[in-house]
């Protein structure tokens, strides 16, 4: 019978299952690194001493160098055969070679002294490296094992593999929501950091959605499950934090594909310069042998290898714990190199709500509470999107609403409803002229307010227009700020991409400083759009991950609005934004940017280092020692100036509080 982990989390994230060659190389890597290191530098610092400060016997000191390689080099040795059992030649074979060379020419100390730098710059890899490991066991730690369900007046407790779609959860405060479901009964406020990343609780009423692993604060709720475990958005969150550590970007790839091959050529490279040194130019074959091994040490690729993970996962790290889901390095790489971004407009530049802007009495008899009052009354029995603008712009005004009766829909046209005893309607041009109402001046009065890219209805009594309202779909408060960044970090093509017509999208574009607007562009064109932008530079769609999903699929970069309970969000989508903030994506291509900007540092450098030192080896030598501090501190570099990526965004105008928020989430995303 399957665990409840297991059943939660599924396949991507299962205990280690690899053959016994690699699991000894697993507990040290996972162990062991950071004890092997420091027992290293313990014997190879006492070995020293003990030579040049004391007269104990040779073969002490050897005896403790010996225990130097051992220690140091286990972790390299076992990685080499595991790998070469797979056909493949890494750069610890080069290392535990220039040891071993080392140890022929008598040169235990430079021998021990390059498995201690070498054992330590691994343990500091690892380190990097199990950051987003940590973050994956952090988030599992989110999800409660068990779950109260109710049946009846009867509570059992049940493990949360076991829970049903449609089943009833008690939720006590306190205590950790179980599942994805809908609030059925009670109300709380409820602590969503873990999936939204908003840093103040949210109140939750029947008919509102909670998320598996928040936190109930106060109340008591009953929740109804609409999702499985393995299905819910914690556990799509998990697998895309997990699945983004295996997907490697193009640099990575090549930087692995290019190791084994270039190993192979310094191990040969190496074999030529003692042949040349010893039997060519009749050099002394101790010295060749030791000349060979120092080049075999420096140009090792260690840092070349390990420049681009260390600086790519600290990115997918430090753009998790701000609920920016990149699904791979490859994605990642993608949003570096992006020169055009496109953003349907409804849900993503809007708030896709529309909202009262103006009310305007045309009766001199009527003001405007009067008018809008009047309006309301009529509208409050409809469900139509202009109507409920139109009762909640009242009851923000603190307005009183009359008595309706007769009221009558007439669909793509308006509403009716007798008041006091007088038939009013509400609705547009084709309305008034059914009516007999002349509308000239109205449609005069209103022409501001089309061409402003509002929509206009005329309220109506009899024969006569006493007024217009305008609704609008209101620009989202972050869009304008995010528009600027991206513009300011140097994404100048920005393009809008609406269905509505060209007034409307005029009239958003004109508020966020955009340009190219497409607009009436029907949702099956999108594709095609996204196609044609390509043919002019790298580019990214952003969408609320449902109707926008093929688009998503076909641009370089799919950006998801939303992910928390979106099911196309996380799945379609190449990057997702957990919280419904555009500001993370002017926050995401900073980052990636510069996570670009870090890898080429770290292959500059690295390339730098190996083409310094193997010139002096090979003109006027250099000690092993020195090749081995400089090999090995170059490595240490490159890990270093990778990690603060963890860090970055504190000090560039970031102060972004997107992230998967709360403590509790923090230590979940923990990669920093």
């Amino acid at each position: 019978m399957t665990t409840a982990r297991t059943a939660l989390f599924g396949p991507a994230i299962r205990p280690n299952s690899a053959p016994f060659l690699n699991r000894p190389r697993a507990l040290l890597s996972e162990y062991g690194l950071v004890v092997l290191a420091a027992l290293t530098w313990a014997l190879l610092i006492g070995a020293f001493a003990l030579d040049r400060l004391t007269g104990t016997p040779g073969s002490v000191i050897v005896g403790l160098y010996i225990g130097a390689y051992f220690s140091g080099g286990t972790q390299a040795s076992w990685a080499a055969i595991h790998d070469l059992f797979d056909g493949h030649v890494n750069v610890d074979l080069l290392m535990v070679t220039a040891a071993i060379g080392a140890a022929f020419v008598n040169a235990w100390g430079e021998g021990a002294m390059l498995l201690a730098l070498f054992s330590t710059s691994n343990a500091l890899e690892h380190f990097a490296m199990d950051r987003t490991r940590n973050a994956v066991r952090a988030l599992m730690a989110l999800a409660p094992e068990t779950a109260t369900v109710l049946h009846g007046q009867r509570e059992s407790i049940v493990p949360i593999d076991e829970v049903q779609v449609g089943d009833r959860v008690l939720v006590r405060p306190g205590e950790r929501v179980a599942v994805d479901g809908v609030v059925r009964t009670g109300r709380s406020d409820v602590d969503q950091a873990t999936i939204t990343g908003e840093s103040v609780p949210v109140s939750r009423v029947a008919g509102d959605q909670v998320f598996a692993g928040t936190v109930n604060l106060s109340g008591v709720l009953e929740v109804e499950t609409t999702r499985l475990a393995t299905d819910s958005t914690l556990a799509r969150i998990v697998r895309a934090v997990s699945d983004a550590r295996a997907q490697q970007g193009r640099t990575q790839r090549f930087a692995e594909a290019f190791e084994g091959r270039y190993a192979i050529g310094v191990i040969c490279f190496s074999a030529l310069v003692f042949l040349g040194q010893w039997l060519v130019l009749a050099g002394d074959r101790g010295d060749s042998f030791y000349r060979a091994m120092t080049i075999l040490v420096v140009m090792s690729p260690c840092a070349l290898v390990i420049s681009t993970p260390a600086s790519t996962l600290s990115a997918l790290a430090n753009a998790a714990r701000h609920g920016i889901l990149f699904k791979g390095g490859a994605h990642l790489e993608a949003a570096g190199a992006l020169t055009i971004i496109a953003f349907d407009k409804t849900g993503t530049l809007t708030t896709g709500k529309q909202t009262l802007t103006d009310v305007v009495p045309l009766d001199p008899s009527l003001t405007h509470d009067a008018l809008l009052g009047l309006a309301a009354s009529v509208e409050r029995f409809s469900e139509h999107h202009i109507s409920k603008a139109v009762v909640e712009g009242a009851e923000s005004a603190g307005l009183s609403l009359l008595v309706a009766t007769d009221f009558a829909a007439h669909p793509g046209r308006g509403v009716s409803a007798t008041v006091d005893s007088i038939d009013y309607a509400i609705g547009n041009v084709s309305l008034l002229r059914e009516r007999g109402i002349d509308s000239t001046a109205a449609v005069q009065s209103a022409a501001a307010l089309l061409a402003a890219g509002k929509t206009v209805v005329f309220v109506t009594a009899e024969h006569r227009v006493l007024g217009l309202l305008a609704v609008a779909d209101s620009v989202r408060a972050d869009a304008p700020e995010t528009i600027a960044s991206l513009k300011r970090i140097g994404i100048d093509h920005v393009v809008m991409i609406t269905g509505d017509n060209e007034h409307v999208a005029a009239s958003v574009g004109a508020q966020l400083g955009i340009s190219d607007i497409r607009s009436e562009v029907l949702p099956e064109d999108k594709m095609a759009l996204i196609s044609d932008l390509k043919r002019e530079g790298s580019v990214a769609m952003v969408g609320d991950g449902v109707n926008d999903a093929p688009a998503l699929a076909i641009a370089d970069l799919g950006v998801a609005m939303g992910g928390a309970g979106t099911d196309v969000a996380l799945e379609t989508a190449d990057m997702v934004l957990m919280r419904d903030d555009l500001r993370g994506l002017a926050y995401a291509m900073g980052l990636s940017r510069q996570a670009r900007r870090t890898i080429l540092q770290n292959l500059t450098f690295s390339l730098a280092v190996i083409v310094v030192l193997a010139t002096l080896a090979l003109t006027i030598g250099i000690p092993l020692p020195l090749g081995v501090v400089g090999h090995e501190g170059s490595t240490i570099i490159v890990v270093l100036n990778g990690l603060r990526l963890l860090g970055w965004g504190r000090d560039q105008g970031g102060q972004l509080q997107l992230g998967l928020g709360s403590r509790e989430t923090v230590h979940a995303v923990r990669a920093a």
